[in-house]
């Protein structure tokens, strides 16, 4: 791996009482298809995987994941796990535009520049999040490497190719509408753009004053251009790894998280629908979003003694995660709390439960 760069940054956030400011790497390493960017938060802890982020389309790592990242419920969980923040190519802030006729990764290319990053970080395994286009990529790389992937939270993942019909309604929306606003029609529901609050107002004005819109088109093309995953329960194309299927609901992906829930093994996967959250819930939920990912990890076996809040007033909360086992470790675990009872309580594994919170 050719021109390795690092640059040190100070993570822009306001502080928490007796906090200090994290200190962040941004690294770029070269790969068979081209370079790509990563940022690096905190120290690799012993025995514990990165937590490792992929981004959708129209975004970066920032846009797509510093509001969750800065709630302060996941400051806990950050304390105990190093983070590898992965931007596209030519989705980085300051990325210069790539020269006319620039061929653009596919997203399986994407899935293959992560090997790179890890060789070169020096980790061995990782829990992914990825949103859309980015938990397609993780998915698709969780395909390839399952050695590596402990567990994976997948925020709207469609793991199936553009049909006919697809392709047909997207072309016609082409027809009359710009890149940035066909984007954010696949980031946000229909309500929630109608309804023009000032998240939106926000997202549509960093989507359609990028200085790297083509870039942005390149990589939109690539996610309209994507491979069917062929996820089949009880077959040998499966993820083997824990998952968490997140979804909001009313959100444009709502049905294809519920068809890609159907096909994953019911042992291994959980599935969270969250109420009031539009198309994007590490924006507008992440609290909820943040509780549901410690229950994951507890089910991972990691942050037994974290302290649950959120979920425990809310209307309905009930979260399995798999029964799995790395190593000495047992990660067999369910965990499900009520309002009414307000106390968690251990049931058999082995269910795949819906949430809405």
């Amino acid at each position: 791996m050719a021109e390795l760069r690092e640059v040190q940054i100070t993570e822009e956030k306001p502080l928490l009482p007796g906090q200090t400011p994290e200190v962040a790497k941004t690294h770029s390493v070269e790969t068979p298809y081209g370079s790509v960017s990563f940022t690096v938060y905190g120290t690799p802890k012993p025995k514990r995987p990165a937590i490792l982020t992929y981004h959708d389309v129209g975004l970066n790592y920032k846009s797509c994941f510093q509001p969750l990242f800065q709630f302060a419920d996941m400051q806990e969980i950050i304390q105990n796990f190093v983070r590898v923040h992965v931007d596209a190519p030519g989705m980085e802030e300051g990325a210069p535009v790539f020269p006319l006729g620039y061929q653009y990764p596919s997203l399986d290319q994407l899935a293959d520049m992560i090997p790179c990053i890890l060789q070169y970080l020096n980790f061995s395994t990782i829990i992914g999040i990825g949103v859309g286009a980015g938990a397609y990529v993780l998915s698709r790389y969780a395909l390839t490497h399952p050695d590596t992937v402990e567990g994976l939270v997948l925020i709207n993942i469609d793991p199936n190719a553009k049909g006919w019909m697809d392709w047909a309604a997207h072309k016609l929306t082409g027809l009359t509408s710009s890149i940035s606003e066909m984007i954010l029609g696949h980031l946000f529901s229909q309500e929630e753009l109608s309804g023009n609050s000032e998240l939106i107002q926000k997202y549509r004005n960093i989507i359609a004053h990028a200085p790297n819109l083509d870039n942005i088109e390149l990589y939109w093309n690539s996610y309209n251009n994507r491979r069917d995953l062929n996820f089949v329960r009880g077959g040998d194309t499966t993820l083997k790894c824990p998952v968490m299927l997140v979804v909001g609901d009313q959100a444009p992906h709502e049905d294809a998280v519920v068809e890609c829930n159907s096909k994953l093994d019911p042992t291994q996967t959980s599935f969270l629908k969250m109420a009031d959250s539009g198309g994007q819930p590490q924006l507008t939920q992440p609290g909820k979003l943040t509780e549901a990912f410690k229950y994951f990890l507890q089910g991972m076996g990691y942050m037994a003694s974290s302290c649950m809040t959120r979920l425990s007033r809310s209307r309905t909360a009930s979260l399995t995660s798999a029964a799995s086992i790395d190593g000495n470790r047992s990660r067999s675990r369910t965990l499900s709390q009520s309002s009414e009872s307000g106390t968690l309580s251990s049931g058999p594994p082995g269910h795949t439960m819906e949430v809405s919170c």
